[in-house]
């Protein structure tokens, strides 16, 4: 039988006045889990630390305003908490996987999130140029993901990649992406240590 975590105090200070929202959607992930894959069965031992909160963590990063596009959402993450949170911030979740994304669209209506919208295509289907910022998630190498995710993005536009510890050896890797996406200001940024949580690593880059 698996344990599903408990909610850690710390999530308050993150979610604020929305962690009821938070709650609710940690239990649909819950319910819904075994029957769609949508985590595996130990992660739901860390389903808040791990998924939730370290989604969450993007929050200051967005701009006020901004449209943001989420590839291969999966799950809901980091796109569902992050809507939560930045009510003032649209985000369009991209989920090629016609289940997830049929998911996806559930969620948003029982979560009321308005300030969502669900595609069931690939990025490679996304209009061009569409998006302030671009966030994704455990998707693959910065050296596919980067260029998945950067025709995406407005002149000027951000990507906001969530990366894992070998983020710096990605970038190496994906260094003609890079270029090629005529990328500036990059920056690998650590977060959640402020909040005692294990290191959340992201890679930031703006496209001139």
């Amino acid at each position: 039988m698996f344990h599903v975590e408990q909610l850690p105090k710390v999530a308050e200070q993150i979610f604020g006045d929305n962690l009821p929202v938070a709650e609710k959607f940690a239990n649909l992930l819950v319910e819904n889990n075994e029957d769609l894959g949508l985590l595996g069965p130990l992660e739901l031992e860390r389903i808040w630390s791990r998924h939730i909160l370290n989604s969450a963590l993007l929050s200051p990063l967005l701009t006020a305003g901004a449209v943001v596009a989420d590839i291969g959402s999966g799950g809901g993450f980091p796109g569902i908490p992050l809507a939560i949170i930045r009510s003032d911030v649209h985000f369009t979740l991209v989920e090629p996987m016609t289940r997830r994304a049929q998911w996806l669209e559930k969620i948003k209506g029982e979560l009321d999130l308005k300030n969502l919208t669900v595609l069931a295509v690939s990025a490679g289907e996304v209009q061009k140029h569409s998006f302030d910022q671009v966030t994704a998630r455990a998707v693959s190498a910065l050296s596919k993901l980067i260029p998945m995710t950067a025709p995406l993005l407005i002149s000027g536009g951000q990507l906001v990649l969530m990366k894992g510890k070998s983020v710096e050896a990605e970038m190496s890797a994906a260094a003609k992406a890079r270029a090629k996406a005529k990328l500036n200001k990059e920056e690998i940024l650590t977060l959640g240590t402020e909040y005692d949580l294990d290191p959340t690593y992201v890679y930031t880059a703006t496209v001139r």
